[in-house]
């Protein structure tokens, strides 16, 4: 029971991070693209001869954004501010992915000024990033399908907080690529150090 209640501890903790890390890279991407695409540039994308209706290669998140604007727009309740918070967090990671990154004009690094530089042995380019949103994509799955988050992948299970160590870890990466001051923004809400600390104790 207690391991139980330190995994939904653990769970509630990463998922305040998680839900903090989507919103500010859900708006950096939106600021990004109303400077190439205009204010509505979500919806636009997906109008006949949009960014994003013209490559099948995207049908996937054309058909997720379709679907959030033409419910919006049945209501009458159309917004981008609407349409933005229709999205799921894999519409974001997506647009890091080669195919989209291009399509929406090589321009969504600008969001990570305080990147480093890729090197010969690291690079820290749109597929880094991409890769980084999918780790923490599925982290917050499991949260979202109430999986235990306490345990690794070896079987029988073990308690291991590995992953959501290194899916916060991820998360910091990239919020202070952004130029954001972590300590700050963070201060008196997440502590999934210590809550990770407490459950490799059990």
């Amino acid at each position: 029971m207690f391991l139980y209640r330190s995994n939904l501890r653990l769970s509630q903790e990463m998922f305040v991070l998680v839900s903090m890390f989507e919103v500010t890279l859900r708006n950096r991407i939106d600021v990004e693209m109303k400077k190439l695409y205009g204010d509505n540039w979500l919806r636009d994308f997906i109008l006949p001869g949009g960014v994003f209706d013209t490559d099948s290669r995207v049908d996937g998140t054309k058909k997720i954004i379709k679907k959030a604007y033409e419910g919006l727009a049945r209501c009458n309740r159309y917004s981008h501010c609407k349409l933005l918070a229709e999205m799921e967090f894999g519409v974001w990671k997506y647009m890091f992915n080669n195919v989209q990154y291009r399509l929406t004009g090589r321009c969504l690094l600008n969001i990570f000024p305080d990147k480093p530089k890729s090197t010969q042995s690291s690079h820290y380019d749109n597929t880094f990033v991409y890769n980084e949103l999918d780790k923490i994509n599925n982290f917050r799955n499991r949260i979202a399908h109430h999986e235990p988050v306490c345990f690794g992948n070896a079987r029988p299970a073990i308690i291991d907080t590995q992953g959501a160590r290194e899916c916060y870890a991820s998360i910091i990466r990239l919020f202070q690529w952004m130029s954001i001051n972590t300590k700050d923004l963070l201060y008196g809400i997440v502590h999934v150090s210590a809550v990770c600390n407490k459950i490799m104790q059990i």
